[in-house]
């Protein structure tokens, strides 16, 4: 009685064992790494003050990379944490050096992001989610008569929203879309010799529209 009971016992488990997993996909669980290109426009804020050029917004191209561990869980829903680190071309035109975007002539620096992110499956390959975490961007102050990058920059520290939809290419590759919104409401000046300024309120927009290719590991 006992033998036939234990064999009923691992049978039964044999048969849940499958459908489990299948309810815990596998192809959104793991390290990540991956690639990132796509739009950038930095602005002042509705409550930055003052008026023409100094609330002028830049546009440009944003690249980069990051990195990311996602858990996928029973009915579709993944969990993941991630980091990433982008450049951008974005940069002010040519126009006297204090009277541009409220900070002089600027061109966006790095800019370093660690969130996390939820998501649900909407098939088996396709994942949608939405995102949220801390940013820290950086400004660098552009010449009055040139090009030139100075030592004097800002950098602002925010928070940033997101969604996106990502779409598993095979088992260990993917692409995805994404719209980021991205807030600094506090602001440092690093000065030419290595000196930093207290901190002080600012009001900075900022909106993303990119897209990435990555590798799962």
């Amino acid at each position: 009685m006992r033998k036939r009971l234990a064999v009923v016992c691992v049978a039964g488990v044999l048969v849940a064992a499958p459908a489990f997993a299948q309810e815990v996909n596998p192809t959104f669980t793991g390290p990540r790494v991956e690639a990132t290109l796509g739009w950038d426009h930095v602005n002042a804020g509705s409550n930055a003050q003052g008026t023409g050029r100094s609330h002028r917004n830049i546009d440009g191209l944003v690249y980069g990379g990051g990195i990311g561990y996602d858990i996928a869980t029973a009915g579709g829903v993944v969990l993941g944490a991630e980091g990433e680190i982008t450049g951008s071309t974005a940069k002010s035109d040519r126009y006297d050096y204090t009277q541009d975007f409220g900070y002089g002539r600027v061109k966006a620096g790095r800019d370093l992001y660690a969130g996390v992110r939820v998501g649900i499956l909407a098939s088996p390959t396709t994942l949608v989610y939405v995102k949220g975490g801390y940013t820290n961007a950086k400004l660098n102050v552009l010449a009055g008569n040139t090009d030139t990058t100075t030592d004097t920059s800002f950098k602002l520290d925010g928070w940033r929203v997101g969604a996106g939809a990502e779409h598993a290419l095979s088992s260990n590759s993917y692409a995805k879309v994404e719209y980021r919104y991205s807030n600094y409401g506090r602001g440092r000046v690093n000065y030419s010799d290595g000196g930093t300024s207290g901190a002080f309120d600012v009001d900075t927009d900022r909106h993303q529209v990119v897209a990435s290719y990555g590798f799962r590991f």
